[in-house]
């Protein structure tokens, strides 16, 4: 019994080593003051905060050029422009470089010439304004004392004009903005410039751009490159060239109807007006045509509203039968889809976006048109809009359907009048059944 007891006792002091695994180190030693930090965390932050100033850089540096990336935007488009041109010349002998020079005085001739023939217009047409203003006065104030019953006169209107508060803070307004008008002219000019540069360095050196371009791509990669450019030419030559023949009708157009009306500069409103509502996408009409209007009711009220009502025809005839004509080898896009596209590139890029989006789409739709894989129609009438025809017949149908029956046999009996019709229609009823089963037993037995 002592044996077990001990032997008991031996077995319960014992430690259970199978069960209960080994303690491992303590977490105050593992933390202590010699663990060291993994050797790739500073090369992870070092290269985050690189990658972080690398993205502000770009983007200070984006926001900065942007004008000036904009500016080759626009000379590269005016480069395609003239293209073809260029290239025509260039095919008869002509150096490229002279060919180029020769398109672009023309260009420069016929811009300083409109401006010209419109800042004498305009600066005449002030000038005449300016003096008859106070006839213009007179019948107003006339007008007003008659309508109204007041007692308005001139000199009142005018003193209160010169001493009023109002004109005293616009002329200190206009004084201090002389300045800011000073930078945004020379600001304009000098993009002028440089829009004219790029231009003329994009068509002059074309084909060394183009071969520069395709000398760092394969093979297959140029010819897709070299058919894009091929089809942006075309596009844009072509949108710009059908802009300024529907210009020259439009200008047309307009100027025989303020000549026949005896509006003074004519021919410089209808260029005005051919060229503005051409080249200014969405509103172009409505701002071309308010100058013509405004110069016509100085001569006759009437005949401002005359101008307002040809350039509205006028507008529906050229969107839906002139346009169509002359656009439909050069830039064949929906109008709902050039509609969209001016309104897209006037978010992104403003007038210069909505001067260029549509030749850019045109060129888009074109290049993937290429990849697009299309099937011939089935002559379904659904395709066309038509719904088909339901199998039951209608009401209508059912109506001719009974009108075009003969009456039976005894019907016409019913025609008499009395009571003896409806008598009379079903004895001839019950003869004919019966005519036809006496046919039918004789049959029978026969």
């Amino acid at each position: 019994m002592a044996r077990t007891d001990e032997s008991g006792l031996t077995a319960r002091q014992a430690p259970p080593t199978a069960s209960t695994p080994p303690a491992g180190p303590p977490a105050a030693a593992a933390a202590g003051p010699g663990a060291r930090m993994p050797r790739w965390l500073p090369r992870a932050m070092v290269l985050a905060l690189a990658l972080i100033a690398a993205f502000q850089f770009g983007s200070w540096a984006f926001h900065q050029v942007t004008g000036l990336l904009i500016n080759i935007l626009i000379a590269f488009f005016l480069a395609l422009a003239i293209e073809p041109a260029v290239s025509r010349m260039a095919s008869r002998g002509m150096r490229r470089g002279l060919a180029t020079f020769l398109v672009f005085l023309g260009l420069m001739i016929a811009t300083a010439g409109f401006v010209t023939l419109l800042g004498s217009m305009l600066a005449g047409q002030i000038i005449k304004m300016i003096e008859g203003f106070p006839d213009y006065l007179d019948s107003v104030i006339n007008w007003v004392n008659a309508t109204f019953h007041t007692h308005l006169r001139r000199v009142d209107i005018q003193e209160g004009l010169l001493h009023s508060d109002w004109l005293r803070k616009y002329a200190q307004n206009s004084a201090a903005g002389v300045l800011d008008v000073s930078t945004q002219v020379l600001g304009g000019l000098f993009q002028l410039l440089t829009v004219t540069l790029f231009s003329f360095y994009f068509a002059a050196d074309g084909p060394r751009l183009r071969r520069a371009l395709c000398s760092v791509l394969p093979p297959a990669r140029q010819a897709e490159v070299l058919r894009a450019w091929e089809i942006a030419v075309d596009k844009t030559g072509g949108y710009l060239y059908s802009r300024g023949l529907m210009a020259l009708v439009s200008g047309v157009a307009h100027y025989v109807l303020l000549q026949a009306l005896g509006v003074p500069y004519a021919p410089v409103l209808g260029v005005w007006v051919g060229l503005v509502s051409q080249f200014i996408p969405t509103i172009g009409t409505y701002l071309a045509g308010a100058l013509p209007m405004l110069i016509a009711f100085t001569v006759n009220p009437w005949y401002a509203v005359w101008v307002l009502v040809f350039v509205v025809i006028y507008q529906q005839f050229e969107n839906y039968v002139l346009q169509p004509k002359l656009t439909s080898k050069t830039v064949d896009i929906h109008p709902a889809v050039a509609f969209g596209s001016v309104i897209a590139g006037t978010a992104l890029l403003g007038a210069v976006g909505a001067l260029i989006a549509i030749p850019a789409v045109a060129t888009l739709q074109a290049f993937l048109g290429a990849y697009v894989k299309r099937y011939d129609v089935t002559d379904d009438p659904r395709v066309q809009g038509h719904r088909p025809r339901p199998a039951s017949p209608g009401l209508l149908a059912r109506a001719r359907r009974l009108w075009a029956q003969p009456p039976a046999a005894g019907t016409a009996a019913a025609a008499d009048p009395g009571t003896g019709a409806a008598v009379d229609a079903g004895a001839g009823t019950a003869g004919a059944q019966g005519a036809r089963t006496t046919t039918a037993e004789d049959g029978a037995a026969g």
